[in-house]
């Protein structure tokens, strides 16, 4: 066996010692097994003009990858749409999965850096919640990443950011959520 330990991230650790106690007293739970955890976090882009310009989707794919620090999936239409001249099949949009050591690291970087350079940021919504578990909410702007250099960006995309958790509420979800930091509008 080798001594050398396993690297955690800071966010992951603070769920760990602080935030499961902290749900288990407020919940009553049984079994630890019980206290909800961010499973995974999913972001996607949306590329309307992907078919006009092949750049567009290539840049958007390098961003996201920048962002995520993961290769993205390029995301196909489904289905036919004449009034945005989408056939079934065109590429518009990328999306990625993030789970374990690079979701924990994500929602670091969320909540200390992006978030906070938001333009005129008051905090996220406490309406996005699905009532089986996940919030969503999306960003109007990649450049709040620091990974992103506003000086070599075309065009500003919005992204989306779906959080997927075992809770079962949108209480439950609501304190995890905020017991590791998300910044909620004042309730």
């Amino acid at each position: 066996m080798s001594d050398k330990s396993e690297h955690i991230p800071q966010l992951q650790k603070i769920y760990q010692e602080q935030v499961r106690d902290k749900l288990k007293d407020k919940f009553d739970y049984d079994n630890i097994m019980e206290i909800p955890k961010i499973t995974k976090i999913t972001l996607s882009m949306g590329v309307g003009d992907a078919n006009e310009n092949p750049d567009n989707l290539k840049t958007a794919v390098q961003e996201m990858s920048m962002i995520s620090g993961q290769k993205p999936v390029v995301t196909k239409a489904k289905k036919d749409i004449a009034d945005f001249g989408i056939r079934k099949g065109d590429p518009v949009g990328c999306f990625v999965t993030l789970r374990r050591k690079k979701m924990w690291e994500f929602l670091k970087r969320l909540i200390s850096i992006a978030l906070p350079r938001v333009k005129d940021f008051s905090g996220l919504s406490d309406k996005s919640f699905d009532g089986v578990g996940n919030y969503s909410f999306g960003l109007d702007e990649q450049t709040v990443f620091p990974e992103i250099n506003y000086e070599e960006v075309e065009k500003i995309r919005g992204l989306n950011i779906t959080i997927t958790t075992t809770a079962e509420t949108d209480e439950e979800l609501y304190e995890l959520l905020s017991s590791i930091g998300f910044p909620f509008k004042k309730r």
